[in-house]
């Protein structure tokens, strides 16, 4: 897509939509008028947060109550995938509506890193803007790739606001000030806390945006490691039971916990608005934990790998009067199924001349139908293992069977993911059919979804 083409694009968006109730065309949304304002939009993102260490996922050491109560509130996903097992590829999903592979960013970028999300694709935030909505990214964005040539900053992806996101590379973060990666963020008191600020940043931006549409991708660097959290907070960790167990980590329980306090503020601060039921917010995570500060039992495996413990993620929507109280959906969905379900609860449909993988999960979050799409797939081809074990692969998920096909030695493992979620039982010579077929199903995705190991700067 040519720069002058995306500009059209953009303009073409920006004409009046018809509400978001007639765009819907069901549920509770059917008396809305054509007047009445869109639904502003929370997408809160934490990094490297495990499928089960949230209380309502079951998890019984960690406290999480605001994001339990968001839960009963609203709809609890118990399939939900990272588009990738690591950081930069899910985001670059998210961003785009895209795989990975399409986009070319299929592991996460380094510091001096020659692939970067090009200018050249209408983001998530674009898509939204054209359609009336202010947006902001608070926190991590790490799509930048070379920070000293800054050809992927957010700032050219045409945020309204961008705050708090890092300007050179975080590596092992720093959660109190200073900011080794912000050098430009000043402190707004002693000892400032990174997650309690962004926050805080999160509901200034609710307040000073609360008479229009808005997005807002609150992006945590919690609770990737080097972890840190505030001492006190470690320590009524450490008197619990259990503590000091890889699976009850006192530090990681504590930014957990930072982090839905900050929920449990931004959800007050709705309700005192006044627009807490003309607000969804969208709750997940970019990948698997990571195996050497948690455990992701019942489920195998890591940050950095296919297994299950490394893509699946919890995943919470809420939505006042729209989505349905303490609701379950057990099918399969992705970060790529963001892009599409937000333009279409912003009153639109897809973009014209770019591609979107995803499907919009307006359908499951309002209980009036299912998805049409048979598989899921990543591609995730590393040169060498990753320094978490990590290796060279591909997956698809088709029904309840998941074939991870390794592209270093030619192994394959099939799992059948209702009977084995855990994945302990390789299906694979006992079903070599089933595990044949998936792989051809896997390898012809190469082709449908464009992969390439190269950002060559066309979002098409």
């Amino acid at each position: 897509m040519r720069h002058m083409d995306r500009r059209a694009l953009l303009r073409s968006l920006g004409v009046s939509a018809v509400s978001v109730g007639l765009a819907l065309g069901c549920g509770p949304l059917r008396t809305a008028s054509a007047a009445e304002r869109k639904p502003n939009i929370i997408f809160i993102l934490v990094d490297d947060l495990g499928w089960a260490e949230l209380g309502c996922y079951g998890n019984t050491f960690n406290e999480t109550p605001n994001l339990d109560a968001m839960a009963k509130q609203g709809m609890r996903f118990t399939n939900a995938y990272a588009a990738a097992p690591v950081c930069s590829p899910t985001r670059a999903a998210l961003m785009t509506g895209q795989y990975p592979a399409r986009v070319g960013i299929t592991n996460y970028l380094e510091a001096r890193d020659e692939k970067f999300l090009s200018p050249e694709y209408v983001t998530l935030n674009e898509a939204l803007k054209a359609r009336g909505y202010k947006t902001g990214l608070i926190g991590k964005w790490h799509l930048t790739g070379d920070y000293d040539q800054k050809r992927g900053e957010p700032a050219l992806h045409g945020w309204d606001e961008v705050i708090c996101s890092e300007t050179s590379y975080i590596a092992g973060g720093k959660y109190f000030h200073p900011y080794f990666f912000m050098k430009d963020v000043k402190a707004r008191k002693e000892g400032e806390y990174l997650t309690d600020r962004l926050n805080a940043e999160a509901i200034d931006f609710i307040v000073r945006h609360k008479s229009q549409p808005f997005f807002l991708y609150l992006s945590h660097y919690a609770v990737h490691t080097a972890l840190a959290a505030k001492r006190d907070m470690i320590n009524k960790y450490k008197g619990k039971p259990g503590a000091g167990r890889r699976k009850n980590n006192p530090t990681l329980a504590a930014m957990i916990e930072s982090v839905d306090q900050g929920v449990g503020g931004m959800l007050a601060k709705l309700k005192a608005l006044g627009i807490d039921r003309h607000t969804i917010v969208v709750f997940t995570s970019d990948n698997g934990g990571e195996h050497r500060v948690t455990s992701n039992a019942p489920l195998r495996g890591g940050k950095s790998e296919l297994y299950e413990g490394g893509i699946r993620v919890p995943l919470i929507v809420r939505w006042p009067g729209v989505v349905s109280r303490a609701r379950v959906c057990n099918a399969p969905v992705s970060t790529i199924d963001f892009f599409p379900t937000f333009l279409e609860i912003a009153g639109g449909g897809p973009l014209p001349d770019q591609p979107c993988d995803g499907e919009s999960l307006v359908p499951l979050l309002m209980h009036s139908g299912s998805l049409k799409r048979k598989a899921l797939f990543w591609h995730y081809p590393l040169d060498k293992p990753h320094f978490l074990g990590g290796r060279s692969s591909g997956a698809v998920r088709e029904g309840d069977f998941k074939l991870v096909d390794f592209y270093d030695t030619g192994e394959m493992e099939l799992y059948d993911l209702a009977a084995d979620p855990g994945e302990e039982r390789n299906l694979v010579h006992t079903m070599p059919g089933k595990a044949l077929v998936l792989r051809q199903v896997l390898r012809a995705s190469h082709g449908r979804f464009a992969v390439r190991e190269q950002n060559s700067g066309d979002s098409r």
